[in-house]
């Protein structure tokens, strides 16, 4: 078992920063990437980016590329999204995944089997 904990959500205008923190603990040897999500109300949940637990390879939904950086700290067992120009449409509650499974489709949800609760980012026009 995987446990995921977010922290660093909250409410910014538009043009900003946020810096969103996941902690993973348990049995964290077998994972294989992380992830981070969003979902906004009455829409699917949808990739934002993801990165590679050992090499570190990073991956982008194209619509926050140049825009959001995903790292990891191997030691510390965080991943961090760090999101800039922030836009009203990346208004949504942030989640924090893992998949210990080898996967070249690292978009889909349902490829990870551990998640956070999640965090609310609200990006103010």
């Amino acid at each position: 078992q995987v446990h995921l904990v977010e922290s660093g959500g909250g409410l910014v205008q538009a043009g900003g920063s946020v810096r969103l923190s996941c902690v993973a603990s348990g049995r964290t040897s077998g994972t294989y990437i992380m992830g981070w999500f969003r979902q906004a109300p009455g829409k699917e949940r949808e990739f934002v980016a993801a990165i590679t637990w050992s090499a570190g390879n990073g991956y982008y939904a194209d619509s926050v590329k140049g825009r959001f950086t995903i790292s990891r700290d191997y030691a510390k067992r965080t991943v961090d999204l760090q999101m800039n120009s922030l836009k009203p449409e990346d208004t949504a509650v942030y989640y924090c995944a893992a998949d210990s499974v080898v996967t070249t489709t690292v978009s889909n949800p349902t490829e990870y089997d551990y998640w956070g609760q999640g965090t609310q980012v609200t990006v103010s026009s």
